[in-house]
């Protein structure tokens, strides 16, 4: 399904990522920050890779938050396509 030319709630376009793509990829490879990688959060990224996804916390909650927010964006600041 493609989201080109829609908007978000918030007036911006969706972003060609995935909600639930990132929830997999984070709760399946979040110790890596893999799911941070795939929305092009850097940062976040690499400091999930070096605390090991906040010892599997961070990653769990962050893994059930981009499954079920509605608000979660990309680097972009484009919220993530359902």
């Amino acid at each position: 399904m493609a989201y080109a030319g829609t908007t978000a709630p918030n007036g911006q376009p969706y972003s060609d990522k995935s909600k639930i793509t990132a929830g997999i990829l984070t709760l399946l490879l979040g110790s890596l920050g893999i799911g941070r990688f795939y929305t092009g959060h850097t940062g976040m990224a690499i400091a999930q890779l070096l605390t090991c996804g906040g010892l599997g916390v961070w990653a769990l909650i962050d893994g059930i938050l981009f499954l079920t927010s509605n608000d979660r964006t990309d680097a972009q600041g484009r919220v993530l396509h359902p």
